[in-house]
């Protein structure tokens, strides 16, 4: 299992590797993206902030849920902290599986479980202002 809490840019790839098995007929992977608009506002960046060690500490209950609930091989997260620019990678959860189904189930609880349970903030900086705002309920577009 790979967890962290980075202030560097998150490259796909070392992740990938991480999580490869010969075992594995799936490889699952969500990047999550700072996008340009949120509520209707234009955004220009965000922020993230955690408390590194309880972050760290929940990441790892997370991943063990999903790995106690699907047939994983492997499992790696990574969470950026710090001021984001828009396209910059703020979330990374790569899943290794023999099949795509539960792949692809364990990538989505680990993400939804990450909003739900792990102290990392997010602050949004618009045209005009800036909030601190909560994690968007599960399934909320």
């Amino acid at each position: 299992m790979r967890i962290e809490i980075t202030p560097g840019p998150l490259a796909p790839e070392p992740f990938l590797q991480h999580v490869r098995r010969d075992a594995s007929g799936a490889v699952a992977i969500f990047l999550g993206v700072v996008r340009d608009n949120s509520h209707g506002r234009r955004v220009l960046s965000l922020e993230y902030d955690a408390y590194p060690e309880m972050a760290e500490r929940k990441l790892r209950e997370v991943a063990a849920e999903a790995v106690a609930r699907w047939p994983i091989n492997e499992v790696a997260i990574a969470h950026r902290t710090g001021r984001l620019e828009i396209g910059e990678t703020s979330l990374l959860v790569a899943v290794s599986s023999p099949h795509r189904q539960e792949a692809f189930a364990a990538c989505q609880h680990i993400v939804n479980r990450i909003k739900e349970i792990v102290p990392i903030w997010k602050k949004e900086v618009w045209e005009g202002g800036e909030a601190w705002v909560e994690g968007d309920p599960v399934g909320e577009r």
